[in-house]
């Protein structure tokens, strides 16, 4: 089959002046516990993104996702609606478990799950396109956590500040249960990465049962 083009390219100078900005943001940082650029990261969020047929906002959401968690805070924020729009900002203020990243911290402590708990709670009233740069986010950390955890085994919790991980597993286990919730709001085109977060999710939990046990809690309230 030929390859198929577009007389007007999804992507413009908008896409190109956001991956620049993003890449700039994140040019030291590197994937927890490994020698990887963050950049990959955000990279491949936007392309999930994309695969989801979603508009060139929510690539830039993508791409600008964790810019605000990871050190930019509010400052960054306003240079990204500033620089992107107000949609764009809207994008990124819904993907960030904080605006005030002096907050954060993996540990799964208190402020750890009060985080996570209000980034649930807030699913119900999510825009469509911040779902969907949601799932993309997800469904990429996911796959690298599962590959990581078959290669490395239980020493890939340390990365998260965790002993034994249950706190990102049962964390893992709630996004999977959230998104299926919201599943038609999410569009034909984004459902199989719904499917794909679930089995990702769940094959981290076969692989935590061959390792320690069964987990001692399924969800946060169970």
């Amino acid at each position: 089959m030929p390859e198929s083009f577009t007389d007007t390219p999804l992507l413009t100078a908008r896409f190109d002046a956001a991956l620049h900005y993003a890449t700039r943001h994140h040019a030291r940082q590197l994937r927890k516990g490994t020698p990887i650029p963050y950049a990959a990261h955000i990279l491949a969020v936007a392309s999930l993104v994309l695969e989801m047929h979603g508009d060139e906002d929510e690539a830039i959401g993508a791409l600008l996702h964790d810019v605000v968690e990871d050190g930019g805070g509010r400052p960054a924020l306003a240079e990204i609606e500033a620089a992107f729009g107000p949609v764009v900002a809207a994008l990124v203020a819904a993907n960030s478990d904080t605006l005030d990243p002096k907050d954060d911290n993996n540990d799964g402590g208190a402020g750890w799950y009060a985080r996570k708990r209000a980034y649930l709670g807030g699913f119900t009233s999510r825009s469509p396109a911040a779902l969907r740069v949601s799932l993309a986010d997800k469904v990429h950390n996911a796959r690298a956590i599962l590959l990581d955890y078959r290669t490395l085994g239980d020493e890939i919790w340390a990365r998260f500040g965790q002993g034994q991980g249950l706190a990102t597993r049962v964390y893992y286990r709630e996004l999977a249960v959230a998104f299926e919730r919201e599943r038609e709001r999410l569009g034909p085109a984004a459902q199989p990465y719904v499917d794909e977060l679930r089995r990702t999710v769940d094959a981290i939990t076969a692989l935590a049962e061959t390792h320690q046990g069964r987990d001692s809690r399924t969800l946060f309230d169970a």
